[in-house]
């Protein structure tokens, strides 16, 4: 979650102004520091390759100025340029806390009528859409190999509790860049997501069960509803991971689910029902092991107990954030936030999340 003050924190669980200021930036130059702003949300989705997403409805003419992209130089053309989204949380005495929420790169601007209308994308897209010319052969260490993939687009910071190692020799990626990235990164035993200052996080792929934020079906003002959907399809209760060791024999790791409504052994199916990963990047079976219970969690959380939240906006919150979910049935249940929106501005309604079970 964004770090706010305790002050900002307290007005949230109540009705609060919220403010949005969009600046426009294509590499080092401002193209403008403010850009007039009707409406604006944002939605973000874990499942989705780019999981950001934010639209704007701007004013065809504001004080002067024609927000309609007619040069390619323009703050809202999609040639590269990248808008910076601060929202501000109004406090007493007419006080307001300013943070930023995020930079996003134009991708669509339209103009109908008197308005404009503003698609963005979280940075990702950048390396999403910048496929691998030629085939690509790292021969460093898994740090090197990620940012020979991301960088210039995206600067890394990586966080603690990840040893690099060396990439073995003979790996060949061809033309998916942000493939390789997520293959790299479930060989690690990594995640990594964009942070709201623009830089690529790689952190353990471990989620916090401690809650940064508690949702409580009642009182608190929160409506918490289960969706009532469950499927068997993509259900999955053992991970087998294979590699190739120095000597060229194969290695492999192998993660059982022995917990849960789809756990190992249970009534879901006696029988294991495997998912299989292979990476080049898996040279022993420890490497393999801990792979294999990275895709496990992984795959554990598409499918987990879904509950659908309609709340207040909080603008701090984050995808990946974990939330403590009390409803029937349920006290302080530790949920990740899978999915979101969030309003910007006056008139855009609650905040809706998917929160997905993480026990």
């Amino acid at each position: 979650m964004i770090a706010l003050s305790d002050e900002a924190l307290s007005v949230l669980g109540r009705s609060y102004g919220l403010r949005v200021a969009v600046e426009s930036w294509l590499g080092d130059e401002l193209l403008a520091d403010d850009v007039p702003v009707n409406a604006a949300s944002e939605e973000t989705d874990r499942s989705l390759r780019v999981p950001e997403r934010v639209t704007l409805t701007v004013p065809r003419y504001d004080r002067g100025v024609s927000w309609s992209p007619v040069t390619d130089d323009h703050p809202l053309a999609a040639n590269g340029q990248r808008l910076r989204v601060q929202l501000g949380v109004e406090l007493a005495a007419g006080q307001v806390e300013w943070f930023q929420r995020g930079w996003f790169v134009v991708q669509e601007t339209s103009t109908d009528g008197d308005s404009v209308s503003v698609t963005a994308v979280g940075l990702l897209a950048l390396v999403e859409e910048a496929r691998l010319v030629s085939p690509y052969q790292p021969s460093g260490t898994l740090v090197s190999t990620l940012q020979g993939l991301v960088e210039p687009a995206l600067n890394l910071v990586i966080e603690a509790g990840l040893n690099d190692r060396a990439v073995p020799g003979g790996i060949n990626y061809d033309e998916d860049r942000l493939q390789a990235v997520r293959e790299l990164l479930d060989a690690w035993g990594a995640d990594a997501a964009v942070t709201e200052d623009g830089y690529l996080s790689v952190f353990p792929a471990v989620p916090s069960l401690t809650p940064v934020l508690s949702l409580t079906d009642g009182a608190g003002g929160t409506v918490i509803q289960a969706t009532g959907a469950s499927t068997r399809e993509k259900s999955y209760n053992v991970v087998v991971a294979r590699g190739t060791a120095a000597d060229g024999g194969q290695v492999q790791g192998v993660a059982y689910d022995y917990s849960g409504a789809k756990a190992y052994g249970g009534p879901f199916n006696p029988l294991p029902v495997p998912y299989y990963y292979e990476s080049p990047l898996l040279t022993t079976v420890e490497q393999a092991n801990a792979a294999a219970q990275t895709v496990l969690a992984r795959l554990r959380r598409t499918t987990s107990r879904e509950f659908q939240v309609s709340c207040v906006p909080h603008p701090g919150l984050q995808a990946g954030d974990t939330v403590a979910v009390t409803a029937v049935g349920h006290t302080g249940l530790p949920c990740v936030v899978e999915a979101l929106t969030l309003p910007y501005t006056a008139g855009g309604g609650a905040q809706t999340l998917t929160v997905r079970s993480l026990t």
